[in-house]
């Protein structure tokens, strides 16, 4: 019998989220973002039902074949573009739009023998300073892309990245938005507004809008901001408790011996640990639910259990459900009881907790 952890999917909650996108941007297209194996909800499954979504966002070579084989035929970017030159022919051949950031890569465009069409985003960095050329560097990246699909024949479309999405009111957001709007245009698509930004700033989702997070359910906001809609989890991450016991007062739970029950009573030991992905820092008193009933957590998180109290629940027994985050205990709930946040919770399950896929 396996170890019952598991994480479950809801692909309706997916398409209701992108619904959510599309009525917050209805003159936008969108790219729903599944990079990192659609943030640990698995590329494919996400992808095939989000199919009504515009186009798809990676990050390599890697993640894009994957869906290319799987035949998803949706446009496909590649959002850090090619790690090297040799990339470009797989790129061509799998029909994959690339993100250009830097210098190299135009070079690398321009020395290619490739013939196919040329479907580039020119990345430019108006102030997140990760990835992007400079603000002043874009109208010659221009003009070199503009030949060379003047050649070969293609797209060219402008994008960059927000910094501080997440807190709609922070100054930062406007600066980046009045140096996007000042770049060289051209009559070129465009694209700046991630989820937050999607979401709160209308005036930030121009031609097309990359939505990520909030595509599974959880908030793209800082934990002090209020959720403008109302977004489904897509992911429960369920297990069981595998053991009660009877504990008395003064006795201590799990390693380090770091908790002691403070009277008599029933501890549950949950079949679900680090090793599943759950977070090892999480601290004593985080929410973890039994039967759709709070039950603090208790001791050290162990690679694959963890120990809860059951005092308000004396009736519990094995094979009891227990759900770690979901449509009943918010991930953002847990990210912060943890000092992380939701997308590393969705991207640290690990490849050993099976998926299962649902509808409703």
């Amino acid at each position: 019998m396996t170890r019952p952890v598991r994480a479950c999917i809801d692909l309706s909650a997916l398409q209701h989220n992108l619904s959510l996108a599309r009525q917050a941007a209805p003159d936008s297209r969108i790219m729903a973002v599944i990079k990192a194996n659609a943030y640990g909800h698995g590329a494919v499954p996400v992808a095939r039902a989000l199919k009504q979504a515009d186009a798809f966002a990676v990050a390599s070579i890697d993640e894009a074949l994957l869906l290319r084989e799987a035949g998803v035929q949706r446009p496909l970017l590649l959002l850090q573009g090619v790690f090297s030159a040799d990339e470009l022919e797989a790129a061509a051949n799998y029909d994959l739009q690339v993100a250009v950031h830097v210098r190299e890569q135009i070079e690398w465009l321009e020395q290619s023998r490739i013939s196919t069409p040329l479907h580039v985003w020119l990345k430019v960095d108006t102030g997140m300073h990760r990835l992007g050329v400079p603000a002043d560097y874009a109208a010659t990246a221009l003009d070199r892309l503009e030949k060379l699909v003047e050649r070969r024949g293609g797209s060219i479309r402008l994008m960059s990245h927000l910094a501080c999405a997440d807190i709609p009111d922070n100054p930062a957001n406007d600066a980046q938005l009045a140096v996007f709007q000042a770049l060289p245009a051209r009559g070129l698509e465009r694209s700046l507004a991630n989820s937050a930004a999607l979401l709160s700033r209308p005036d930030m989702c121009f031609d097309w809008v990359r939505p990520g997070i909030m595509l599974y359910g959880a908030s793209p906001f800082d934990v002090d901001v209020a959720q403008p809609v109302k977004l489904q989890a897509a992911m429960n991450f369920e297990s069981q408790l595998i053991t009660v016991h009877p504990r008395k007062q003064g006795e201590s739970i799990g390693y380090g011996q770091t908790w002691k029950c403070p009277v008599d009573m029933p501890i549950g030991v949950v079949a679900t640990g680090y090793g599943d992905g759950y977070p090892r820092q999480a601290p004593a008193g985080m929410p973890v639910l039994v039967n759709g009933k709070i039950a603090p957590l208790v001791g050290r998180v162990s690679m694959d259990t963890l120990y809860v109290d059951l005092r308000n629940q004396p009736g519990a027994v094995s094979g009891d459900s227990v759900q770690l985050w979901g449509s009943c205990l918010p991930v953002e709930a847990v990210a912060a009881r943890a000092g992380t946040i939701s997308y590393e919770l969705f991207c640290g399950v690990s490849p050993r907790v099976p998926r299962e896929y649902v509808n409703g």
